[in-house]
This record gives C-alpha cells, structure tokens and sequence, in this order.
C-alpha cells in the first residue's frame, strides 16, 4: 500500500517534468540571414568591408554644415515635427505588443462575485430536503451568491507562444528602425530646404547688386541719350536689362518663401508663424571622406529594419506550423455559492473544479497547410525586400558619390567661366564708353556674367544637397577612425 501511495505522488512530478520537457519543443525554422549578392566595392572610394547590418544611434550630422541657425531648428524638429510624432507612437503601439505576448507565456488569474435574483411564475418545483423529493407549487424570487477565483494556463508545448514572441520582438526592432529612418527623413528634408533657402538668399544678394548696376548704367545712358551721345535703342536695352533682372529677383521671393513654409511645417509651426531672415554667409560644405568603408551602411535604418521583418516572418512559418499539433490548457476554479447572503462563505458552499483540456484540429480542409504556405510566401517577400534594400543603399551612395565628384569638377570649371564673363563684361564695357561697340554687346555680356554666377551658386547648391543626401544614404554620416583624408575640396 505504501508503495502505490508513493507512485501516485509521483506521478504529478513525472507529469510535470514531461510537459517540461514538451514545452522545451520549438517547431518551424531557426533564422539564419539571408545570403546577400556579392557586393565587391564601391568604385567612387577606397576601402570596402562587406558589412551586416545593425542598430547605430544617429550622430548630430547636421553640425557638419558649421550652422547654429541649423542646430536650433534641427531641435525644435525633434520636439514638434509630427509626422516623427506619429513614427513614435506606432513603436510604443509595438512595443505594448510585446507585452502582450510576453504575458501570454504565464497563467493568468481572474476573480468574480456576483448577485443573481430570479423570479419563477406559478407552478410546481421540487426541491430535496434531507435526501427526500418535495414539491411545492407557486412562485417566488430567488437570490443566488457567488464569489470564484480562476487561474488558467496555456502550456506551450511547441513553441507556438514563443515563436509568437520572437517575431512580434523582431517586429519591434523593426519598428524602432524604422522611428530612426523617419527621423533621418525628417531631419535630411529639413537641412535640405534649410540649405537651399540660403543658396536662394545668395541668389537675391546678387540679382539686388545687379539691379543696383543695371540701374546706374541706366541712369548713365539716359544722360548720354540726353547729350546726344547714343540713341534710343541704347536706353530700351539698358531698360529692358534691369527690369528683366527685377523679375529674376522677384520670382525668387516665391520659390524662398516656399522653402520657409516647408521649414516651418516640418518643425511643427504653422507657415504664417514662422519667419527666417535673410542671412550673409552660406553653410559649410563639409568634406568627404576619401575612406568609406561599408560599415557605415550598418547605419541605415531601413537596412535594419527589412532584416528584422525577416525575422518576424521566419518566426511565423513556426506559428503557423503549430497549428497541426494539440494545444493543452489546465485550468482550476473555486468558490462559494450561496442563496442566503449570511451563509456564504462557509464550507457546505464550497465548489471547485480542476482539469486539463486538449484541443486539436481533425480535418479542415487543407486551411492549416493554407496559412503555413502563405508565411513561408510571406518569408520569401521579406528576404526579397530585404535584398532590394540592400542593394539600393549601395546604388544611392555610389550616385551620391558619382554626383559629388561631377560637381565639384563642374564647380571648377565654372568658377572659371565666371571670371572670363567677368573680364569680358569689363572689356565691353571700357569699349563701349570709348565708343568702338554699340550697347547690345554691353548687354549680352552683362546677361552672361549674370547667368554664369547664377549657375555657380545653382551648382555650390547642388553640391550641398548631395552632400546631405549622401549622409543620410549612409546612415547619418561618415565618423569613423581613419576616415580623415578629404575627398573633395571645397
């Protein structure tokens, strides 16, 4: 006898490590990142390191463009630019998600009291007292009391709760990649219209000193119209000069206060609030490294982020699998039950219940087999995305790259185009006071040393907005050890 009472208490311990030893099962497929295409080097720069990609805080890149303004605004961005508002919100959204699967793996407790009355019309009842059937006829209220507590627990005996938890884990680390691409969005949008306002802000300095010398040459030949010196065709084209560079100018107070309006959307201002004046001096332009290495493609946040959405589909080709196995639950009750309120909670109204349940699918018309070929279909999207991200963060650095370089040759030469409209426009000018060419070839020299500075501030603009475009396809930035020798020369 003693030895089958002491099988029987064994048997919940062997019980227990048996499921122990179900719930260590994990179905459906470990991951394993994917094999990326061979990526060899990029041909703008030396030094190349095939990269995996991982989560990197963002520097304060904007700082490289030596502009406090540009600092203060980049602040008020990160504290009221609301579509960032929006990107931080869907990752607490996803990361209460993971609170709830996490819960999901542990019992859960609940308790209830209730106060039932119940009315029966006339009729007859029977009820047992001390064993004997009496019955009574008529009607009545009845009052029922009840105080229970529950516990419940889903054993996770395949994994299915913990793969689960893996790809919501995974979907959350996605979701904070992708809060930092969106901040790298923003904060590249808004040092892109920061830099072409005041590229604009240039262009107006020089369309007013322009104005300015249009008008005293002018005012020069109409005195000498006067005098008797030149004739009225040279006044028409001194006239018809100025006030073409007049509309030049104004046409630039459109396209600037566009600039300022986007500014102030993204800082979360409304564009009738918000002013910037016009300043002197252009932002730096930062030099490129001549050394980037393919870590700091580690940086990109929407490198990250397609990875992590390959986990997360990984891991649900594992809950989808589960579903061709039984689930088992335990769950135990207990209270009291009462119909007088002064009798409740005593022993004779004592109930409780106890017992596992298996639960398992017999037929279901192939549904099961449906919804695992559509993760391992929807895994097979994610590892294709994933490979298209990376191999368009290479394509958008090598452009960027591409881009700098051409401009800054471009910019060269320009700076020498320039100078000879320059030289040109002064040797016209001295000829037509001496009186040997007529004023056309003083406006058409004028119109093409104004054209040529024009288009060297168009490309000094261009160059800065490639540079910013490279930061942000690198991840935010190029800091890195070794990385001091300049690329390109202001």
């Amino acid at each position: 006898m003693s030895s089958l009472i002491a099988l029987h208490r064994l048997r919940p311990l062997g019980l227990a490590v048996s499921l122990a030893a179900l719930a260590g099962c994990t179905l459906g497929p470990d991951y394993q990142r994917p094999e990326l295409p061979a990526l060899g080097e990029f041909r703008q720069v030396e030094g190349w390191k095939l990269a995996e990609p991982a989560d990197v805080a963002l520097s304060d890149w904007w700082r490289l463009y030596d502009d406090p303004l540009l600092d203060q605004l980049h602040e008020r961005l990160r504290q009221s630019n609301q579509t960032l508002a929006q990107a931080v919100a869907q990752y607490r959204e996803a990361q209460a998600v993971v609170r709830g699967a996490r819960a999901s793996l542990f019992p859960s407790v609940s308790a209830d009291a209730s106060k039932t009355r119940s009315g029966q019309g006339a009729g007859t009842s029977t009820r047992v007292i001390d064993g004997t059937a009496v019955s009574s006829s008529g009607g009545g209220i009845s009052q029922s009391y009840d105080l229970s507590l529950g516990v419940s627990w889903e054993l996770d005996l395949w994994g299915r709760l913990r793969r689960q938890l893996e790809s919501d884990r995974a979907s959350l680390d996605a979701s904070a990649a992708e809060l930092a691409a969106v901040r790298l969005s923003q904060q590249s949008e808004l040092t892109q219209n920061y830099l072409q306002l005041r590229v604009i802000d240039a262009q107006r300095r020089l369309l007013a000193d322009t104005v300015e010398a249009y008008a005293r040459s002018l005012r020069i030949t109409e005195n000498q119209r006067r005098a008797g010196i030149v004739t009225r065709a040279d006044v028409a084209q001194a006239r018809t000069q100025l006030k073409s560079t007049e509309a030049q100018a104004i046409d630039l107070e459109y396209q600037r206060a566009q600039l300022e309006h986007a500014i102030a959307v993204l800082i979360g201002v409304p564009p009738g609030q918000f002013q910037l004046a016009s300043r002197d001096a252009l932002p730096s332009l930062p030099q490129v490294p001549r050394l980037l290495p393919s870590q700091l493609l580690e940086r990109r946040p929407d490198v990250a982020a397609a990875e992590r959405q390959v986990i997360a589909a990984n891991a649900q080709i594992g809950v989808a699998k589960t579903a061709w196995f039984p689930s088992l639950s335990l769950s135990a009750s207990g209270g009291y039950r009462s119909g007088v309120l002064n009798e409740w909670i005593e022993t004779p109204n004592r109930f409780w219940s106890i017992g596992p349940q298996f639960a398992m699918t017999l037929f279901d018309g192939g549904l099961i087999r449906s919804r695992i070929e559509q993760a391992e279909a929807g895994y097979d999207r994610t590892v294709a995305s994933y490979r298209q991200t990376v191999l368009d963060s290479l394509r958008e650095v090598e452009d960027y790259l591409v881009q700098l370089r051409v401009l800054e040759q471009e910019s060269g030469v320009q700076g020498e185009a320039v100078g000879s409209a320059r030289e040109a426009l002064e040797l016209v000018e001295n000829q037509y006071r001496a009186g040997t060419v007529d004023y056309l070839n003083v406006v058409s020299a004028q119109a093409t040393a104004l054209s040529n500075e024009r288009t060297e501030l168009t490309l000094l603009g261009n160059r800065l907005l490639a540079s910013v475009q490279l930061i942000a396809a690198l991840g935010g930035g190029w800091h890195s050890e070794g990385l001091a020798e300049p690329l390109l020369e202001e």
